[in-house]
C-alpha cells in the first residue's frame, strides 16, 4: 500500500510559492469579483496597478483605489475555483477580503439589482465538506463588514438586503423542491460560492464579506442578468468596496 510522504498535498502556501508570491507585495484588502473579464473592468479605475502574477485563468493585481494600496484577483465562477484562489489569498495574510458576485433571489420582495449581503450560508456545494463537516458548517462574513457594506449600500442609493445564502454547485438543477427547502432554511438568495468563500475565510481567521448582486429571481421564475439594474448595481459595488476600505483605513488611523 502507497503512503502520501505530506499531510496534504499542496497547500495554500505552497502555491503562493509556486506563483512567486509574498506577502509583502499585496495590499491589506482584497477586492476579488468573480469572472477575469470583470476584473479587467475594474482595473481600468485603479492607479498605479501592478500585476503580481498571472496563473491559468487566474490573474492577481495591486494597486492603489481611493490612494489605498489594494489588491484585485478573479475570485472564480464557483465553489471549486473559489476554493483554490480564496487559499491563495488567505496565505499572503490579506486582513479584509471582499467577494463580489450575483445570485438569484429567493423572495418575492427582492429585485433584480438589488444587493444580498450573506450574513450566513447553508451549504450544499461539494468543496466545503473538505474544509469541515457539512452539518457542522459555519460559515459566515464578518458582522462589522456586513454592517458597514449594507450601510454604503443603502447609502449609494441601491435596496440591501441582509441574510442567509443558499449555496450550492447545480445552476440547473434549483427545483421547485430544493428551493422550497432552502427557503424553508431561511434562505433569502442563492449562489455558487459564498460557502467555500467564507469558510476558508474564517478557518484563516481573515475578515471577509460576501455581496452578491441579484440577477434573476427564482420564486418569480425572472432571469434578469441582461437587465440594466443588474449591470448597474454590479458596477456600482467596485465603489461600495473601496468606499467601506476607506472607512476601515480611516478607523484604524484614528
Amino acid at each position: 500500500m502507497s503512503t502520501m510522504t505530506k499531510d496534504i498535498y499542496l497547500s495554500g502556501k505552497e502555491l503562493t510559492e509556486m506563483v512567486q508570491l509574498r506577502p509583502q507585495d499585496v495590499g491589506r484588502y482584497a477586492i476579488v469579483p468573480g469572472p477575469r473579464e470583470r476584473l479587467k473592468g475594474i482595473l481600468s479605475g485603479v492607479e498605479k496597478p501592478i500585476k503580481n502574477f498571472s496563473f491559468m485563468e487566474y490573474e492577481m493585481h495591486t494597486g492603489e483605489a481611493n490612494g489605498i494600496r489594494t489588491t484585485f484577483m478573479n475570485g472564480g465562477r464557483y465553489s471549486a475555483d473559489t476554493a483554490i484562489t480564496t487559499e491563495l489569498l488567505c496565505a499572503v495574510e490579506i486582513s479584509y477580503l471582499f467577494r463580489l458576485g450575483t445570485c438569484g433571489a429567493l423572495r418575492d420582495d427582492i429585485n433584480i439589482g438589488d444587493v444580498v449581503v450573506a450574513e450566513t450560508v447553508w451549504s450544499q456545494d461539494g468543496v466545503t465538506p473538505f474544509y469541515t463537516d457539512q452539518d457542522k458548517v459555519n460559515a459566515e462574513s464578518n458582522p462589522e463588514l456586513v454592517d458597514m457594506v449594507v450601510a454604503t449600500v443603502e447609502k449609494a442609493g441601491l435596496r440591501a438586503h441582509r441574510g442567509r445564502v443558499w449555496s450550492h454547485d447545480a445552476l440547473l438543477r434549483q427545483t421547485r423542491d430544493r428551493v422550497e427547502q432552502a427557503i424553508a432554511e431561511g434562505c433569502i438568495a442563492s449562489d455558487m460560492v459564498s460557502s467555500a468563500f467564507l469558510t476558508i475565510c474564517g478557518q484563516s481567521k481573515m475578515a471577509g464579506v460576501s455581496i452578491l448582486a441579484v440577477g434573476d429571481n427564482v420564486v418569480r421564475g425572472e432571469f434578469g442578468y441582461m437587465d440594466t439594474n443588474f449591470y448597474m448595481t454590479e458596477h456600482m459595488l467596485t465603489q461600495v468596496c473601496t468606499d467601506c476600505i476607506q472607512q476601515l483605513e480611516s478607523a484604524a488611523g484614528a
